[in-house]
């Protein structure tokens, strides 16, 4: 109960503390060890992969994780976001269901270098998945289709209209980042930022095995 309070809540350690009338020293080493065995057990790239095998597609995208950071922290600063945060590469079936989160990058990171970077690319190339993402995933050649380039009214009307096909398909991931997002600790992230990477994958086992009633 305490580590879900954590996650799913966002409840502090002084609040859990009271609550629970512990020390903070202990809800910390109560929460951290909890976190590890958890993130121990969830999925890897090539796992999901191989479940993502019996999909028609995927669909990837970038999401950033606000932090709680001071301006001069440029490597978390995300200017396409315009907030500090870290990246998190979230890979989602055709119904925009949650199949992967990756380890948190900086947040100053593009998401086409984190996909590279994780190996999300050659890793769905190789099992020839299809993957949809957009126009921020621009060159990972490979089997990842992104929007054809080029202003809106420079484009023909065929053009267009694949794109906007794209699109529809394309916005089901926010499903699977909201999704993530449901578990509100990630809404803003005041921990250390080696710590992050550890709580989305400990958020991600608990995500899989409430979806699946385990």
């Amino acid at each position: 109960m305490l580590v879900l309070a954590h996650l799913c809540n966002g409840t502090t350690y002084a609040q859990l503390a009271a609550g629970f009338e512990v020390g903070t020293s202990t809800v910390y080493r109560y929460i951290s060890e909890a976190v590890d065995l958890l993130a121990a057990l969830a999925p890897t790239l090539n796992e999901a992969v191989r479940a993502a095998s019996a999909k028609a597609y995927v669909l990837l995208d970038g999401t950033l994780l606000p932090i709680d950071r001071i301006a001069a922290d440029r490597p978390y600063y995300s200017g396409k976001h315009k907030k500090h945060g870290m990246n998190v590469q979230v890979i989602a079936d055709p119904f925009g269901r949650l199949l992967w989160a990756s380890p948190a990058l900086p947040g100053a990171v593009h998401d086409i270098r984190a996909a590279r970077g994780h190996g999300i690319i050659d890793a769905l190339d190789q099992a020839h998945i299809p993957c949809w993402a957009d126009k921020g995933y621009q060159g990972a050649r490979g089997t990842v289709r992104v929007p054809i380039r080029g202003r809106w009214e420079a484009l023909s009307t065929g053009q267009q209209a694949v794109n906007r096909s794209q699109a529809k398909i394309r916005a089901l991931v926010e499903a699977a980042i909201a999704t993530l997002k449901t578990w509100r600790l990630l809404r803003k992230l005041r921990c250390s930022t080696t710590r992050i990477t550890g709580i989305v994958q400990a958020i991600l086992t608990l995500h899989h095995a409430s979806s699946t009633g385990g």
